[in-house]
């Protein structure tokens, strides 16, 4: 790991303006991914905002129709939430399937989508939510955040404050992890708002998407039976040692299938 500096800013304001004075800063949240990567020299930036002493982003609302979390709230709150638990409990679910106990311990939801990883868990909530991300200068849409790997709509020196997920009529969360991160292979998040469905794909792909072939079936028909003659194209999704993209596309709707099978037992 090479020197840097850190900070500990003590407002919003603060951070923003430190992160616009060096191209080379980082936010940490959780660290889950930041100082492994630094340990690893895959990342050197020379100047550190640590966002932990900053007011108000931390916590879990319950109201209006939205669940919304802090930007601070860890993956562990959110899982062990009696409150997210009644509300959405395949966002609980979700949180509780991240990583380890160390890992949900420390990382942080707003951590976990800004960094946009692949085969993350909770972008799939996200998009299969239809969420909106919260910052320090703007809404942002759940359509319009994830752009590609590792990449977002965020600004260098913009920072998450909070998401707001909608609570549907009933949801489901399944994943097929890898047996060595934990990170999904591939996993799916199922909403059903009324007649309208939204189902999110993580770790197929280079980027969380929606399944459209997969909504339309759903939406017909909201049982795991509707999915028993939907099959997914592998082309344009991952390919790796862990799982090739035929391997992938098959996982899409098994993932699926048992993610409407949890909502159809524990409807929000």
């Amino acid at each position: 790991m090479k020197e840097f500096s850190y900070y500990k800013p003590a407002t919003v304001s603060e951070a923003v303006a430190l992160l616009a004075a060096s191209d080379e800063s980082r936010l940490l949240s959780g660290g889950m991914t930041l100082l492994p990567t630094m340990k690893q020299r895959l990342a050197s930036p020379k100047a550190i905002v640590d966002l932990a002493a900053l007011p108000g982003l931390v916590g879990i609302t319950i109201g209006g129709g939205n669940v919304a979390l802090g930007a601070m709230t860890t993956h562990a709150e959110v899982a062990n939430s009696a409150s997210v638990k009644a509300a959405l409990p395949a966002l609980a679910t979700l949180a509780g399937l991240i990583g380890d106990p160390q890992v949900r311990h420390r990382g942080t939801i707003g951590g976990s989508i800004a960094n946009a990883d692949p085969a993350a868990d909770y972008p799939a909530a996200v998009l299969g939510l239809g969420a909106t991300i919260v910052t320090d200068r703007r809404e942002i849409a759940a359509e319009s955040f994830f752009k590609a790997m590792f990449q977002t709509a965020l600004e260098r020196d913009e920072i998450i404050l909070a998401v707001r997920f909608p609570i549907p009529d009933a949801a489901g969360y399944a994943k097929f992890k890898s047996q060595a991160s934990r990170f999904a292979l591939v996993g799916a998040f199922v909403a059903r708002f009324g007649s309208a469905v939204r189902v999110a794909i993580t770790g197929a792909g280079p980027v969380v998407f929606r399944s459209q072939d997969i909504e339309d079936a759903l939406a017909s028909n909201f049982s795991p039976q509707a999915l028993a003659r939907i099959s997914i194209a592998p082309s344009g999704l991952n390919s790796d040692i862990h799982a090739d993209s035929e391997y992938r596309a098959h996982l899409v709707v098994v993932m699926a299938r048992r993610a409407v099978e949890q909502a159809m037992i524990e409807p929000s």
